[in-house]
């Protein structure tokens, strides 16, 4: 049986970078009640993974392109704002807005 070869896929989408990355599945731990994961994309956000969907090493690339896109337009994209934003006042202190991995929040 070969050995599993992670792969990194990195996509624009809407103008936002995406990057993916295949992990290898685990086999099942009974002494820590954990099943068995099959090998999985992720999208990694700031040093931090979050599953997508089953990896399939056979799958050709631009497939797996648009299924990477057609996931991250429906699960990572955050709502469209048309709003403008308002301008700074002088009078108040800066805000600090806590970053999510989709975008500000």
């Amino acid at each position: 049986m070969p050995a599993f070869k992670p792969e990194q896929r990195h996509l624009v989408v809407s103008g936002r970078a995406f990057h993916f990355v295949s992990y290898e599945g685990r086999p099942a731990n009974a002494h820590r009640g954990e099943d068995q994961q099959p090998a999985m994309w992720y999208l990694m956000v700031e040093g931090r993974r979050f599953p997508a969907f089953p990896c399939d090493p056979g799958q050709e690339k631009t497939q797996l392109d648009l299924a990477l896109e057609r996931w991250a337009v429906q699960n990572a994209m955050g709502p469209v704002r048309n709003a403008v934003a308002p301008a700074p006042d002088s009078k108040s202190a800066p805000s600090k807005h806590r970053r999510t991995w989709w975008g500000p929040g």
